[in-house]
């Protein structure tokens, strides 16, 4: 345990170096505090609303720009130290390569984890300093969402590991990751968006929407933050959520099978990879 945390505080340290917690922790704390102050578009208001409104708004934000980072960050985490060399220099102590993946993944969850409790902390602490009422219903769902958007960030650093185990150059592994980037993201749902579409108004069955909902972390944490509380009569997620049969709990379990298992492949890959 010692050699992991060794390499996480490497990769924090080099995270500090090259700016990323800093930039990361500032771009998600301006464009909390943005659409806390000026982004009520979801309800069609302006100006500072409940908490329940500034969830909605975070969750759209972090489907887009969490998975983003976390790719940046892991997408060059083994193919970019071997083309520099110090992959082999770092393995010629008495440290396995295991522990170097988790040690990697810990540091880039803790950078993910303080730029997302800083940066969207801030829009709640300014939410609250200008004596909204908010309840402690509120409270409970935005921290559930910074949970699960830390969760969802670990998914595609695990990803992002993947990739970087299974090809050469760190180019290949920067385009890849920005694929997978836009599968996720914008083209599945379109794919399932014309799936619906195709369907002629006719709902599908809810065991096949439930795997659809699955077969994607981007939805399953839409589904976790948007499709239950409050924030359903925000989001425009009730339909869909009344006709799934996904619980809470299920979709929590869901992303972190989606971290485990692009995880353990990651390790494989990489245990077999000459150096």
């Amino acid at each position: 345990m010692k050699n992991v945390l060794i390499v996480a505080s490497k990769e924090i340290r080099e995270g500090l170096r090259n700016r990323w917690v800093l930039a990361t922790t500032l771009l998600l704390a301006a464009l909390a505090l943005t659409l806390s102050f000026l982004g009520s578009a979801p309800t069609g208001n302006v100006g500072v609303n409940r908490l329940d409104v500034v969830i909605v708004s975070l969750s759209s934000l972090t489907i887009f720009l969490v998975p983003l980072i976390a790719l940046l960050l892991s997408h060059d985490a083994i193919v970019g130290e071997m083309e520099r060399g110090t992959m082999l220099l770092l393995l010629s102590y008495p440290i396995g390569r295991n522990q170097v993946l988790l040690g990697k993944f810990l540091g880039h969850i803790a950078i993910l984890s303080f730029a997302t409790l800083f940066g969207y902390g801030a829009a709640a602490v300014a939410l609250a300093a200008t004596g909204t009422e908010i309840d402690a219903a509120s409270w409970a769902a935005f921290a559930a969402m910074l949970a699960s958007s830390v969760l969802l960030g670990a998914v595609f650093v695990a990803i992002g590991y993947f990739v970087s185990g299974l090809v050469g150059e760190r180019s290949t592994a920067g385009g890849i990751a920005i694929g997978i980037w836009l599968f996720f993201v914008l083209i599945y749902d379109m794919a399932l968006l014309g799936a619906l579409v195709a369907a002629g108004g006719h709902a599908l069955p809810s065991g096949l929407l439930d795997t659809l909902l699955l077969l994607n972390p981007t939805d399953t944490y839409r589904m976790f933050n948007l499709g239950s509380g409050e924030a359903r009569a925000f989001s425009g997620m009730a339909g869909v959520a009344g006709h799934a049969g996904l619980s809470p709990i299920m979709l929590m379990c869901a992303l972190a099978a989606w971290t485990i298992a692009p995880l353990t492949l990651a390790a494989l890959t990489f245990s077999r990879r000459e150096l």
